[in-house]
Order: C-alpha cells, then sequence, then structure tokens
C-alpha cells in the first residue's frame, strides 16, 4: 500500500512545502553562483529514471563550464581544477541538490531511493537490473548514499540499493531521511577525486 500510493503522496506533500519554505535560499544560492563564476546557475545531465527511462537530472552548477559533463565527480583525478570556490561549499552540505526537489513533485524522482545513474555508468545499471533495483523512481537520497555514497564499488551500491528495495516502507524510508540529515551534517561520503577516484574507475564508467 505504501510503496504504491503512500510514498508518492509523501513525496509530493513534502516536495511542495520544502520548495515553498526553501525558496529565498534558492534565490541567494543563485545571485551567488553567478558571482562566484561564469556560467549557467543550473547543472543539467542525462540520468536513468524509472523503469529504464532517462531523465535529466537538475542541480545547482559547482564546477565551472570547462568540467567534462559525463563523467562523476569522485572519478576526476584533479577535481580543483574544476569546482568553483562556492561548489566546494554546495557540495560539502549537498545544496546542489535542492533543485531536485521540483523533479520529485513532477514524479521523475522521490525523496528516498537509489541515486540515478549516469547514462554511462552502465556497470551500475547492469547490476541493479539484476535485483530489480531499477524500477523505483530514482531518489534524493539512498540506503547506498547513507552507506558510502561514492566511497563504495558499483557491487555494493547495488546491493545496498536491493536491500532497500526489500525494506521499502515508510518506517524504513524516515530512518533513511534522519541518517541522511545526520551525514550531511558530518559531510561524510564524499569523496572529490584522487585515489577514491582511480579505486572505483573499474567499472563505473565506459564512454
Amino acid at each position: 500500500m505504501y510503496a504504491k500510493f503512500g510514498k508518492r503522496l509523501i513525496d509530493v506533500l513534502v516536495s511542495a512545502l520544502a520548495l515553498i519554505i526553501l525558496s529565498p535560499l534558492y534565490l541567494i544560492i543563485m545571485a551567488a553562483i553567478k558571482i562566484d563564476s561564469p556560467g549557467p546557475v543550473f547543472f543539467r545531465q542525462k540520468r536513468l529514471g524509472r523503469n529504464g527511462t532517462y531523465f535529466s537530472i537538475v542541480k545547482f552548477r559547482t564546477m565551472k563550464t570547462s568540467a567534462p559533463s559525463d563523467v562523476p565527480t569522485h572519478l576526476f583525478q584533479d577535481p580543483e581544477l574544476y569546482i568553483t570556490r562556492l561548489g566546494r561549499f554546495l557540495r560539502k552540505s549537498s545544496l546542489d541538490e535542492l533543485p531536485q526537489l521540483m523533479q520529485i513533485l513532477t514524479g521523475k524522482m522521490s525523496i528516498v531511493g537509489p541515486r540515478p545513474a549516469l547514462w554511462s555508468q552502465y556497470d551500475l545499471i547492469e547490476e541493479r537490473e539484476k535485483f530489480g533495483v531499477n524500477s523505483l523512481r530514482p531518489g534524493l537520497t539512498g540506503w547506498a548514499q547513507i552507506n558510502g555514497r561514492d566511497t563504495i564499488s558499483v557491487e555494493e551500491k547495488a546491493l545496498l540499493d536491493a536491500e532497500y528495495l526489500s525494506r521499502l516502507s515508510f518506517r524504513f524510508d524516515l530512518h533513511c531521511i534522519l541518517l541522511t540529515v545526520k551525514k550531511v551534517i558530518r559531510g561524510e561520503g564524499v569523496a572529490e577525486g584522487g585515489r577514491t577516484g582511480e579505486k572505483l574507475l573499474q567499472g563505473a564508467i565506459r564512454e
């Protein structure tokens, strides 16, 4: 019952309320991005959505316009060359993800679910397909995000996403949200290139 109706209802109500409450913060961030570096306010990237469909995920731009657009940042050899000054703060605090509230409201995403894979992350997409994870709406946060985010392998991510699918409930979603808040405050699980990027490169991206 929750998976079919309750989850979507909560997504709509929470995202609509959050958009209203956070609208002043949106305007502040948008102005700060324009002041900090030349380029658009938003960054769009092709991601895998529910049931094998694709959509353009939207984030506040944290990278210079010269940055590669189809490579996860944790795989960059020298991410400092591309991340803007404001971008470091937005990424550390996860505020760059706020525009996805609108995509939750429109049904492309959910508050909790597997993070949407980049279109070229073939291994992750295939691993998730084995467990039926690709049938879910991608999430603003997820069980794999909480348990390692950029620091775990493709196989580990897929297994954690499969665990989320098997435990899907209002109580577990609430648990994921509360843990996400804790992780964001502590700034845990974010990898920006370097050794972690080299470790995870195998099997993550093939263009």
